[in-house]
C-alpha cells in the first residue's frame, strides 16, 4: 500500500513539474514590433499571413527570431529566419511564425 501511495505522489509531482515547464512556453509572445507589408504588430505571437499581390517585406524589431514559412498557416519549410533588427523581402513565403 505504501508503494502505491509513493508512486501516486511521485506521478502527481512529475505531472505538475511538466505542466509548470510547459505553460510558460505556450504563453510567450515576442516583445517589440514586427512589420509585415507596412502593418505593425505589437508583441506578436503565433502565425501571421503574408500578402498575396506584392513581394512581402518582413521587418523584425522584436526580441525573437521569426520564421518566414513557404506555406500558408505556417506550414511548409522555413524559407528564412529573420533575426531581430533585420528586414527580409520574402521570395516565396506565405506566412510568418513567431514562436
Amino acid at each position: 500500500m505504501k508503494q502505491r501511495r509513493t508512486a501516486t505522489v511521485l506521478g502527481a509531482w512529475l505531472a505538475a513539474a511538466a505542466l509548470a515547464v510547459a505553460v510558460p512556453n505556450t504563453a510567450y509572445a515576442a516583445h517589440g514590433i514586427l512589420i509585415i507589408d507596412g502593418a505593425a504588430y505589437q508583441d506578436p505571437s503565433g502565425c501571421l499571413t503574408l500578402g498575396d499581390f506584392v513581394q512581402p517585406v518582413v521587418t523584425n524589431y522584436t526580441d525573437s527570431v521569426v520564421q518566414v514559412r513557404a506555406g500558408t498557416s505556417c506550414k511548409g519549410p522555413v524559407e528564412k529566419l529573420v533575426v531581430p533588427g533585420e528586414s527580409y523581402a520574402a521570395l516565396g513565403g506565405r506566412s510568418v511564425l513567431v514562436p
